[in-house]
């Protein structure tokens, strides 16, 4: 380890301390823990621990009622030991296609205390991609919802599958088990532990083609630290996740809730106002989304918000796409000084994460990084950029190393920083502005336009809910823009009401040639815009 590496560990450690996540009072609990970890994993781990210093603390409250982190913990030993007898085991892939709530969390403490990998499937998928991924992944198992009994009919009929979670008047096939039944018919009594982790397999966004499998087989106590050192996560308090757990964020935000041992809310699907409800009943003092979902929680009329008392909030965090500063700034007029923007992404892990003070300086501003990060920029030439204001490729060093696709592919990685697949700058005082993925730059006329420019500009106006831009083909240009509109409802506008908006602020090749009007635009489970849906458009018309 080399001076600098011993430095950041130690500043990590009393991050870990200061903010509660280690008990200086307990050092054998720390030492049986950081021990376990490397047996476990970090899910197993994480409820064990809290099951021994907090075992009557709330764990979990979902549609079913609630969970305390003793009932947690032994209820998914109950689970692995069906899921053992049923001969999955150590090394295996488990597949988990599972929304928010207590079977997806016991499926991944399950998988953990059994030493098999679980590879958290998109809610979002088909069944055609459903079994691609399967079959890349050689899963041996799979753990699911009754409402996805369709899109297992692609997979071998000899491959082990258990139920999550059963709705009510849900057919199903006959001889199903239900984790209710492995619960009811195995012992609580810990299993032998494995000889390794499994890991985790966190499937990326997939807006452009089939996902690829990001594994993870540890979360370090640097990760952990990433996470609270700008963040004040509640202890033993409650927080409540609508953003997918089975992407980083919302996973990540898991674990360190866990090891903080927080009555942890979900739901298993989103709705604005019944988010409010639940925020009021349960006094949530965090709440983690993603911005689409911030956008619906604002555009609530104010008689409806004013039904339900969200005081108890003190933290906001959101990720999985972009924060237009005009969301920022009315999300804030809303709730008040408590949203921070988290920038990273399943490869690089948390990048850079921005408190409320910066985005008040920088509406939209991704912000700094957190301790054990360093975000660099990077030209077309792999030059470091380090003139403010100056745009370049974003790469990332991070205390969560990732550890290549499954398919052996990788990212760039210059000088031990990693391509995140963006474009930003800094500001004068050091802040990072995400301008777009690399990819979705235009090129329309020789001239280079990002999207999001074009979308923050669009979205400030009253009568627009929603909005995206692509490049489409044009044989003049090369690449013409074309925006995607939503209206905001009761309003009313035409195309060149919205072009002549964007000629007045922006320079005239940023100037969208067409806008289509649509009543929804296509996003996936974080609230990224799918605009491969959307450059196809033109071909489907």
């Amino acid at each position: 380890m080399n001076v600098s590496h011993l430095l950041e560990t130690v500043k990590a450690l009393g991050v870990l301390r200061s903010r509660g996540v280690t008990d200086p009072t307990k050092p054998l609990e720390t030492l049986r823990t950081m021990k376990e970890s490397k047996i476990y994993g970090p899910q197993a781990t994480l409820v064990r621990h809290s099951a021994r210093v907090a075992p009557e603390q709330v764990a979990l409250a979902d549609e079913r009622g609630e969970l305390t982190y003793r009932e947690l913990d032994e209820q998914s030993t109950a689970i692995a030991r069906g899921l053992h007898d049923a001969g999955i085991g150590e090394g295996m892939v488990i597949a988990v296609l599972a929304r928010d709530h207590r079977g997806l969390i016991m499926s991944m403490i399950a998988a953990g205390k059994l030493g098999a990998r679980i590879a958290l499937m998109n809610t979002g998928f088909a069944k055609p991609q459903f079994a691609e991924v399967c079959q890349r992944e050689k899963v041996r198992a799979v753990l699911h919802d009754s409402e996805f009994i369709g899109l297992l009919d692609a997979l071998p009929a000899d491959l082990p599958r258990f139920l999550t979670w059963v709705d009510e008047g849900a057919e199903l096939p006959e001889g199903a088990t239900t984790f209710d039944d492995l619960i009811a018919g195995n012992s609580t009594e810990p299993l032998p532990a494995p000889s390794k982790p499994g890991g985790f397999i966190i499937l990326t966004s997939g807006t452009t083609g089939l996902p690829k499998g990001a594994p993870r087989t540890k979360v370090t106590p640097m990760a952990t630290a990433q996470f609270v050192d700008r963040v004040p996560f509640p202890k033993r308090g409650t927080m409540m996740i609508v953003s997918p757990i089975f992407h980083s964020t919302g996973l990540g935000t898991w674990l360190v809730g866990t090891i903080l041992s927080n009555k942890i809310v979900m739901r298993r699907r989103f709705d604005a106002e019944a988010t409010l409800a639940a925020i009021a009943e349960h006094k949530v003092e965090m709440l983690v989304c993603v911005p689409t979902m911030l956008h619906r929680l604002t555009e609530l009329p104010d008689e409806v918000r004013a039904k339900y008392d969200t005081s108890s909030l003190k933290v906001i965090l959101f990720a999985g796409s972009a924060l237009s500063p005009e969301l920022c700034v009315r999300a804030t007029e809303v709730f008040g000084p408590v949203l921070y923007n988290l920038y990273g992404s399943t490869e690089v892990a948390i990048a850079t994460i921005a408190n409320p003070a910066e985005l008040a300086e920088a509406p939209g501003t991704c912000g700094r990084s957190p301790i054990t990060c360093e975000v660099r920029l990077y030209d077309d030439n792999d030059q470091r950029v380090q003139t403010p204001e100056t745009p370049g490729r974003i790469f990332v060093r991070s205390g969560a190393p990732f550890e290549g696709y499954t398919d052996g592919r990788n990212k760039q990685i210059i000088d031990g920083f990693m391509s995140s697949g963006d474009m930003g700058h800094f500001t004068a005082s050091g802040l990072l502005m995400v301008d777009g993925r690399d990819d979705d730059m235009i090129v329309s006329g020789g001239e280079n336009v990002f999207p999001q420019e074009v979308e923050n500009l669009l979205v400030e106006r009253p009568d627009v809910f929603d909005v995206a831009v692509v490049g489409v083909d044009d044989v003049e240009f090369g690449k013409r823009l074309r925006a995607f509109v939503v209206l905001e409802a009761g309003h009313s506008t035409d195309a060149a009401t919205i072009q002549a908006h964007v000629k007045e602020n922006l320079a005239r090749y940023k100037v969208p040639r067409e806008v289509v009007f649509l009543e929804e635009l296509p996003r996936n489970a974080t609230g990224k815009i799918l605009r491969r849906v959307l450059v196809d458009y033109e071909v489907s018309q």
